[in-house]
């Protein structure tokens, strides 16, 4: 079983599977997450980010206070935002599954994927994180255009090596 989302939908396949793993429930063998929000506050914009997030590409992305307030909106109040159940991002990702991340390039929400790539990987985590070059927030919804393919290519590649792997550990 693998389990995944989108945007608000990564969060929640990411959050929901902190939670299988502190009931002791059993988790999904892998997680895909396209461009999610993993924390209640946007971490900072990598140079990178904020390059790639300037000028007319900055015009349609989101603020760190619109960030906040959607956060808000999702969690149902400030407290519930600290939780891992809620937030996953700064929490112990600790025998999480492996994962598949995918980011937008310009997209400014790429900081708290990139941010979440790297706690997942500090615990231990096999994590691939790929960005796909030149795309913005919610291109799988573009099914037409260059960086849906690249994306969902990501995604088939990525299934192909873990059937294989799960074949190997079979045999």
């Amino acid at each position: 079983m693998l389990l995944g989302g989108a945007s608000a939908g990564a969060c929640l396949s990411a959050a929901a599977t902190v939670r299988l793993r502190d009931e002791g429930s059993k988790q999904p063998h892998g997680l895909i997450l396209a461009y999610g929000t993993f924390h209640a506050a946007l971490p900072p914009l990598s140079p990178i980010v904020r390059r790639r997030t300037r000028g007319l590409h900055g015009i349609v992305q989101f603020r760190p206070e619109t960030v906040r307030r959607m956060n808000l909106n999702y969690a149902g109040s400030t407290e519930a935002m600290e939780e891992s159940h809620a937030f996953p991002g700064s929490h112990d990702l600790t025998g999480l599954p492996s994962t598949l991340l995918i980011d937008a390039d310009r997209d400014i929400l790429r900081a708290s994927g990139e941010t979440f790539a790297t706690e997942l990987s500090t615990a231990g985590v096999e994590v691939i994180h790929n960005v796909i070059s030149d795309s913005a927030h919610g291109f799988l919804d573009r099914p037409h255009s260059p960086s849906f393919r690249v994306g969902i290519t990501a995604v088939t590649n990525w299934l192909h090596e873990r059937s294989a792997t799960t074949a190997e550990t079979v045999q």
